[in-house]
C-alpha cells in the first residue's frame, strides 16, 4: 500500500515495513499495492431500511475498480435512516460529515466512492468529502419502485402523510389505513417522490459529482448496478488524471444544482445542505440567490408532491440529463462532470422521448412557470424562511397565532376548538438549537375538527424543517430561530402575524415598544444538553440561513 498517510512510530522506514507485513493480510501482491487505491464507504446498515441493498452495489463497484486497474477497499462510516434514528437524522449530519472527512484524511486510500441514499446520507458524505478533498465519485442508492393499493399508484412518504391525514379526519378506517401501510415501501430504496432523498441526488448529479442518470434509476433496477460498474471504472481515472472533488463541485456547478432543485420542485432540505456542502468549499450561497434562481426557473419535472408522478417515471423520461437538456439556457454548459464530458456534452446526449412528456415537461408546458421556492424575510424572520409555496393553497394571509413551545405542546394542544381555518399555528424550540437536532416537526398537522370540516391547508410556522414528501402552506427554518433569541422566542398568543408570497415577506404586527419590553423579559425556556455530542452540537451548530454545519468545519 502507498506510502503515504503513514502510521505515526517515529521511524518512517519502520512504519513502512510494519504496514507491508501487515497488509499481506488483504490477498494482494505488493506490487498490486502500489496501483490506485480505492476507498468505498459502506454505509450499509440493517437498521437502515434504505441501505438494506447496498452490498450488491459495493460488489459492482469493486468489479469496475478491479477491471480499470485499482485496488477495492471498502471501510464503514456512519449510516443513517430518517425513519429509525432518535430524535431525527438532522442531528447527526454533521457526525456522518466528520467521520467521512477523518476516515478519507487518515487512511491511505487514493480517491474515494461514496455510496449514500437515505435523505441526510447524501449532503453527509458530500460535505466531508468536500473538506477532504480527494478524488471522488458519489453513487446513490436510488429510489423504490412505485407502490400501489387498488389501481392506485403509491408514493413514500407523501401518501404515507396523506393517508394518515384521512385516517384522522375520519374517511378511512383502521383497517384501510394499515392495508395500504403495507403497500407504500415496497422495495428497497429510498423514498420515490421527490422528497429529501430524491432531490439532493437530482442536485448531486446536476453538480457533476455523480455520473449521468444515476440519481433516478430505481434501487432495484439492473442499471443501477451497471451504474455502480461503471463508477468504480471512473473512480479509477479520476485518481489517475489527479481531478479532485474541488475540481468538479465549483461555483458555477453549485448554481447547476439550483437550476436543478428548482426545476423539480425539490425538498426544502436540500436550501441547507447544498449551502453546507457549498460553504466546506468557500462558496457562499445567500438565501436570496434561491429566491433569485426560482424566480426564472420553471418546473419542468411534474412529479410528486408537486406533480403527478414519481422517480421510477422520472427515470423512464430521461432523468436528470433530459432535465437539463430543457433547460439548457439557464446551465453553465462549460461545467465538468465525473464522467469527463462538459453538462454540454451530457445535454446533447441526451434523448427526449415523446411518450414520457408529460413527466419531464417542455418550457411552454411546464408545471409552474417559475419555482415553487420561496424566502420570506421581515421581522420575524430578519434571516430569512423558507416555504414550498408550490404545494401551498395559501399565498397571502393575515390573523392570529396560536404557539406550541415543544412537539409535546403541539401534540397535546392542536385539537384544540378554539383552533379556526384562519388561525397561525406556530411550533418554536424546534431549530437546531432547540430541539436539537432541527427535526421535521414543522409539518404542524391540521386540528381533527377542522379536517372533518374540510379544511386541507392552514398557515403553519416554525424555525423546524419539513420532509419533502410533505405538502402544504408551511413556512420553516426561521432564523434565528426562538432557542437563539430570535423573534418566535417573543411571540405571544393572540398576535397577528401577516405573510405575503407575492411581498415575500412574514411580518409580526406589533408596536416597538412592546416588542422591546417582550425582550427584556427572560423567557428563555430552552434546556441544553449536558455532555457528549449533542453538547458539542448545540454549542457549535451554525443558524439554518448557514446551512447548519459546525462553526469550526
Amino acid at each position: 500500500m502507498h506510502n503515504s498517510k503513514l502510521t505515526s512510530y517515529g521511524d518512517k522506514g519502520f512504519s513502512q515495513f510494519i504496514r507491508k507485513a501487515f497488509n499481506r493480510h488483504l490477498g494482494y501482491s505488493i506490487d498490486d499495492m502500489e496501483k490506485p487505491i480505492i476507498g468505498i464507504c459502506n454505509t450499509f446498515s440493517e437498521i437502515n431500511r434504505c441501505h438494506s441493498h447496498i452490498k450488491p452495489l459495493i460488489n459492482a463497484v469493486k468489479n469496475g475498480i478491479l477491471m480499470q486497474g485499482g485496488i477495492p477497499l471498502e471501510f464503514p462510516v456512519i449510516s443513517l435512516s430518517e425513519i429509525n434514528t432518535y430524535p431525527t437524522t438532522m442531528l447527526y449530519r454533521n457526525l456522518l460529515s466528520m467521520d467521512i472527512e477523518e476516515m478519507i484524511k487518515s487512511q491511505p486510500i487514493d480517491g474515494v466512492v461514496l455510496i449514500g441514499g437515505c435523505d441526510k446520507m447524501t449532503p453527509g458524505l458530500l460535505m466531508g468529502a468536500a473538506s477532504a478533498d480527494i478524488p471522488t465519485i458519489l453513487i446513490s442508492g436510488g429510489p423504490m419502485k412505485n407502490g400501489e393499493y387498488k389501481g392506485r399508484t403509491l408514493g413514500a412518504c407523501s401518501d404515507c402523510r396523506y393517508f394518515w391525514q384521512e385516517y384522522r379526519a375520519e374517511n378511512i378506517d383502521e383497517e384501510e389505513v394499515n392495508n395500504i401501510n403495507a403497500e407504500l415501501a415496497p422495495t428497497a430504496g429510498h423514498c420515490m417522490v421527490m422528497g429529501s432523498a430524491s432531490t439532493i441526488s437530482v442536485c448531486a448529479e446536476a453538480m457533476g459529482i455523480m455520473l449521468p442518470g444515476g440519481a433516478s434509476i430505481p434501487a432495484t433496477d439492473n442499471k443501477r448496478l451497471n451504474h455502480c460498474m461503471n463508477s468504480g471504472r471512473t473512480i479509477v481515472n479520476l485518481v489517475k488524471e489527479n481531478v479532485k472533488i474541488t475540481d468538479i463541485i465549483t461555483q458555477e456547478a453549485v448554481y447547476n444544482a439550483l437550476v436543478a432543485l428548482i426545476s423539480v420542485g425539490g425538498s426544502t432540505n436540500t436550501i441547507i445542505h447544498l449551502t453546507a456542502i457549498a460553504r466546506r468549499l468557500n462558496i457562499e450561497i445567500p438565501l436570496t440567490d434561491f429566491d433569485r434562481i426560482s424566480e426564472k426557473t420553471p418546473v419542468i419535472a411534474n412529479i410528486r408532491p408537486i406533480g403527478k408522478y414519481q422517480m421510477e417515471d422520472f427515470d423512464k423520461a430521461g432523468g436528470v440529463p433530459v432535465l437539463l437538456k430543457e433547460l439548457t439556457e439557464l446551465i453553465n454548459e462549460k461545467q465538468l462532470s465525473v464522467s469527463g464530458e462538459t453538462m454540454k456534452d451530457i445535454i446533447e446526449n441526451a434523448r427526449r422521448q415523446e411518450e414520457y412528456s408529460d413527466i419531464i415537461r417542455i418550457k411552454e408546458k411546464a408545471v409552474l412557470d417559475n419555482g415553487g421556492l420561496a424566502v420570506l424575510k421581515g421581522n420575524l424572520a430578519p434571516k430569512g424562511a423558507i416555504i414550498k409555496h408550490a404545494s401551498a393553497d395559501i399565498k397571502e394571509h393575515r390573523g392570529p397565532v396560536l404557539i406550541f413551545d415543544n412537539a409535546d405542546d403541539m401534540t397535546k394542544g392542536i385539537n384544540n376548538l378554539n383552533i379556526t381555518k384562519d388561525t397561525i399555528l406556530i411550533l418554536r424550540n424546534n431549530g437546531p438549537i432547540g430541539a436539537p437536532g432541527m427535526p421535521e416537526s414543522g409539518y404542524i398537522p391540521i386540528p381533527k375538527h377542522l379536517l372533518k370540516q374540510g379544511v386541507s391547508d392552514m398557515v403553519r410556522i416554525s424555525d423546524a424543517r419539513m420532509s419533502g414528501t410533505a405538502f402544504g402552506t408551511v413556512i420553516l427554518h426561521v432564523a434565528p430561530e426562538s432557542a437563539a433569541g430570535g423573534p418566535l422566542k417573543y411571540l405571544e398568543n393572540g398576535d397577528i402575524v401577516e405573510y405575503s408570497l407575492s411581498r415575500r415577506s412574514l411580518n409580526i404586527i406589533v408596536s416597538e415598544e412592546e416588542w422591546e419590553r417582550r425582550k427584556s423579559i427572560n423567557t428563555d425556556k430552552t434546556e441544553t444538553p449536558l455532555r457528549g455530542y449533542q453538547k458539542l452540537y448545540v454549542e457549535n451548530v451554525l443558524q439554518a440561513d448557514e446551512g447548519c454545519d459546525f462553526k469550526f468545519l
